[in-house]
This record gives structure tokens, C-alpha cells and sequence, in this order.
């Protein structure tokens, strides 16, 4: 069993409690908009890490991190990415292989907007984790954490911490 931390769109600002909510992780995943270099850095440092960049990084960031993850977390497929869209609305970048070769997890950001969805016509679970920074629209900043037992996504938690 895997305990996963899930955050996005920390735009340069990451808060300590941070540390505190993934303290009993065993991985922190970034769905992308770092902000900066040190952010990766210390999260890295931290936890054994997984992210993709978004659209507001730069080349130092998408030097260490690629656009789209595709990987297996024990038996779940999962991909992330940091502009996918959502179940029925999927990103024209993605759409085609999300529908030719589906994921068990399908994980992005961007939006700023905390979403959990299954897809039914696919069968996936799609997660957005809010954001976790300071800077967008977004009212309250947010975490996501959850398990992932063999080939099953279990016990996610919504984290807030508090406004932006």
C-alpha cells in the first residue's frame, strides 16, 4: 500500500502544513504550476516525488519535471498532467489517448477548482487537487490524500488549508 499526497498549483507559495498533512506519505505528487525550481527541490527533499509542469513554469522547471506522467502506482495506471480537463470535456491534447488507452487514475490541475469524478465511459477516476498556493481565484487553498492498495484507490481526504 501506497499513502499519496496530492497537491497542484502552488504558483511559488508552498505552506508548511504541508509538511505537516503529508508527513505520513510515502509519495507527494505536483500536478503542475510549481512557480519555481525550489519548490521541486523541497519536496524532493522531503518525500520520494513525482511531478508534471504547467503552464506557468519555466524552462528550469520543465527541464526536471515532464509535461505528462504515465506510470504504475502498485496496480493502478495512473496519468497526470496539469491541463487534461475533466470526465466528458477532456483537453484536446489528451482526448485521443484517453480514449484510445484510459488510465485507472487520471490526475491534473490548472483549473484551481478541487474536483473528484468518476467516468463512467471510461472508467477512471479523475482528481484535481485545487490549488495549494496563493495566487488564482481560487477562495481556499487545498491537499488532496488518499491510499492506493494494490489495484484500488481508497480513503481520500480533502485537505483545506485555508483562504488564499
Amino acid at each position: 500500500m501506497k499513502k499519496i499526497g496530492l497537491l497542484s498549483d502552488t504558483h511559488g507559495y508552498l505552506d508548511d502544513a504541508v509538511f505537516r498533512y503529508f508527513e505520513s506519505c510515502d509519495e507527494v505528487w505536483h500536478a503542475g504550476d510549481f512557480g519555481t525550481v525550489e519548490i521541486i527541490d523541497t519536496l524532493k527533499a522531503f518525500k520520494p516525488f513525482r511531478g508534471v509542469w504547467g503552464n506557468i513554469d519555466g524552462k528550469d522547471v520543465r527541464l526536471v519535471c515532464q509535461e505528462h506522467e504515465r506510470f504504475l502506482c502498485e496496480e493502478v495506471d495512473v496519468w497526470m498532467t496539469h491541463i487534461g480537463g475533466y470526465p466528458g470535456r477532456y483537453a484536446n491534447e489528451v482526448k485521443p489517448e484517453i480514449s484510445r488507452n484510459p488510465p485507472k487514475l487520471f490526475i491534473c490541475g490548472h483549473s484551481h477548482i478541487l474536483k473528484v469524478q468518476f467516468d463512467p465511459k471510461l472508467n477512471l477516476l479523475h482528481l484535481n487537487p485545487g490549488a495549494a498556493g496563493k495566487q488564482g481565484w481560487h477562495k481556499v487553498r487545498t491537499l488532496m490524500r488518499f491510499d492506493i492498495q494494490d489495484d484500488r484507490i481508497e480513503n481520500l481526504e480533502v485537505i483545506e488549508l485555508g483562504g488564499r
